[in-house]
């Protein structure tokens, strides 16, 4: 059950992604439609499922991009739900270089709200 809301979660943040994205004559490509977020929330919402592997992903978003010189940081916050309905969220800063795409960090914060 969790997987599968995580990968309709990361399908219908891409397929948004495209109808505000596809040109009008329909010739562009899939790597041109999907968001330049979406490789960072895929490794996002994967490292969510192993943090917390007793909780369900509920609820995803993008928060947006801090662009920096060298490093840029991609924000993401996930709402999840434990088995006992305890609901919690969780922001995901992850620290990338720009040149290589390599992670540099993955920062985890925890929230009520």
């Amino acid at each position: 059950m969790k997987i599968a809301v995580s990968i309709m979660l990361i399908l219908s943040t891409i397929v948004i992604g495209k109808i505000f994205t596809v040109p009008a004559d329909g010739e562009a490509s899939a790597e041109e439609i999907a968001p330049a977020y979406a490789k960072w929330g895929r490794l996002a919402m994967q490292k969510i499922m192993e943090k917390y592997p007793r909780a369900d992903v509920i609820d995803y978003l993008h928060i947006g991009r801090e662009a920096g010189t060298v490093t840029s940081i991609e924000k993401f916050k996930f709402w999840l739900k434990t088995k006992d309905n305890r609901e919690f969220g969780v922001f995901v800063d992850i620290t990338f270089n720009n040149q290589t795409e390599e992670v540099v960090d993955i920062k985890y914060t925890v929230t009520d709200k």
